[in-house]
């Protein structure tokens, strides 16, 4: 079982493979303005509050959201298991668009870095947003983002009609 250390060093994010063919889309549509729905993903109070599939915990979320700036997480199942992910945001376009690269991180070591894409787009007082996370290695890693994507949009929801 990992668990957090208290100074770990912040790793070197790749440049994602976006060459690759494997591609995960979602859409969702949200009760709340593309403002809030952007401010949900790029700020640190709220993200540790949805991000992760359901039961899990953020205990470290460190953001520069802005373009060329870092963000490292670490998620916490309910077990105590901690997974790192780490990238750089690539574009910042408040309220209609975040890019950044994906990385898992495991003892230090980032591995294959995947490219995130969030538009969203006012749908009268909703939000209608679309998720693109390309460049898998795998179908069986791109399943599994998607499966903690849909369980995180859940949380996101409910934080959002909070």
């Amino acid at each position: 079982m990992a668990q957090l250390q208290a100074n770990e060093t912040e790793a070197p994010v790749m440049a994602p493979d976006t060459a690759q063919a494997i591609e995960l889309r979602l859409e969702r549509t949200f009760d709340a303005a593309p403002e809030m729905v952007f401010d949900a993903w790029v700020e640190r109070d709220q993200a540790v509050q949805w991000f992760g599939p359901h039961g899990f915990t953020v205990p470290l979320c460190e953001m520069d959201a802005q373009e060329g700036g870092t963000y490292r997480m670490c998620m916490r199942e309910p077990d105590g298991t901690d997974h790192f992910v780490t990238g750089t945001y690539i574009e910042i376009s408040r309220p209609d668009r975040l890019v950044y690269t994906w990385a898992w991180e495991e003892d230090g070591v980032v591995g294959h870095a995947t490219e995130v894409t969030i538009e969203l787009s006012a749908n009268g007082e909703k939000t209608d947003l679309v998720l693109t996370h390309r460049g898998f290695e795998t179908e069986d890693s791109m399943n599994g983002h998607k499966m903690g994507w849909t369980s995180s949009f859940e949380s996101l929801d409910e934080l959002l009609a909070a």
